[in-house]
C-alpha cells in the first residue's frame, strides 16, 4: 500500500503544537531525528515547544486559509521542505443541547476542526509534492467513528475529518503522499476541562497520556499505509 516513511533527517509541520497531543508529538518526532515546525495560535506556547526541541515556531489561525498558506510557506522555506504534516489543531465546545448552540460556537469549531484540516491538507499537498511525496496525518477522534452525545457538533467535525482524509487518501497515494487519521479515545489534554478529568478520575476511567498518541503517529508514519483510521484506546 505504500513505502515506509523514514523519519530521521526529515522535516515535519505540526498544527496545534503548543500543548497536548501536538506538543507530545513534536517532542517525539524530534527524538526520532526530525526537525519540526510548531504551528499554533498560541505563539508563546509554540515557541516554548520549539525551544525545547530545537525546532521552529509559527503563529497561525488554522481556520483562515491565507494564514494557513503563509505558515506552510514559511515552514517550507525555513526548513528547506516538508516531509510530514500533522494536522492536529482542534477544539471542543461541549454543547449537548442544540437549542443552546450559538452561531458563534458553531462557526468557531467548524473553522478549526474542519476548515483547518481542509486548508491544511491543501497546503500540505503542495509542499509534499515539491519533495516528491510524504505523509499527512490528521487528528480525528474515536468520536469520528461512533456517536458522541455530549458534544454532537464536535462529533460531526470528526466524522468530517475521517470522511475527508479517507477520500483524499485514494487520490494522493499515487502521487506519493500517504494520508491517514489518528482517532484517540479519551486523552489527558486541555480539550477536557478540569471537571471532566475529575469525573473520570472518580470512576477510575483511564485517560491516555498524550505521549501514547505521539507513539501512534510514529507507528502510522512507519507503517507506510494510507486511508486508515488508527484508533487509540487505553
Amino acid at each position: 500500500m505504500g513505502e515506509r516513511v523514514e523519519l530521521k533527517g526529515k522535516h515535519a509541520l505540526i498544527t496545534g503544537a503548543a500543548s497536548g497531543i501536538g506538543r507530545a508529538t513534536a517532542i517525539r518526532l524530534a527524538a526520532e531525528g526530525m526537525t519540526v515546525a510548531c504551528v499554533d495560535w498560541d505563539l508563546d506556547g509554540a515557541t516554548a515547544v520549539a525551544a525545547e526541541i530545537g525546532g521552529h515556531a509559527l503563529r497561525a489561525d488554522c481556520g483562515d486559509s491565507a494564514d494557513v498558506d503563509r505558515a506552510f510557506a514559511a515552514a517550507d522555506e525555513t526548513l528547506g521542505g516538508l516531509d510530514v504534516v500533522f494536522l492536529n489543531a482542534g477544539i471542543a465546545i461541549g454543547v449537548s443541547d442544540l437549542t443552546t448552540l450559538t452561531d458563534e460556537d458553531y462557526t468557531r469549531i467548524m473553522r478549526v476542526n474542519v476548515d483547518g484540516v481542509v486548508y491544511g491538507t491543501r497546503a500540505a499537498i503542495r509542499a509534499l509534492e515539491r519533495r516528491g511525496g510524504g505523509a499527512i496525518v490528521a487528528t480525528a477522534s474515536l468520536a469520528g467513528l461512533i456517536p458522541f452525545p455530549p458534544d454532537p457538533v464536535y462529533d460531526a467535525t470528526k466524522h468530517a475529518v475521517v470522511g475527508f482524509i479517507r477520500s483524499v487518501a485514494e487520490t494522493l497515494a499515487p502521487r506519493g503522499i500517504l494520508a491517514n487519521t489518528v482517532n484517540p479515545g479519551m486523552t489527558d489534554t486541555n480539550i477536557l476541562n478540569a471537571e471532566t478529568k475529575d469525573f473520570f478520575a472518580s470512576i477510575d476511567f483511564p485517560l491516555m497520556p498524550a505521549e501514547q498518541i505521539a507513539q501512534a503517529i510514529v507507528d502510522i508514519l512507519e507503517a507506510g499505509r494510507y486511508g486508515e483510521c488508527w484508533v487509540c484506546q487505553p
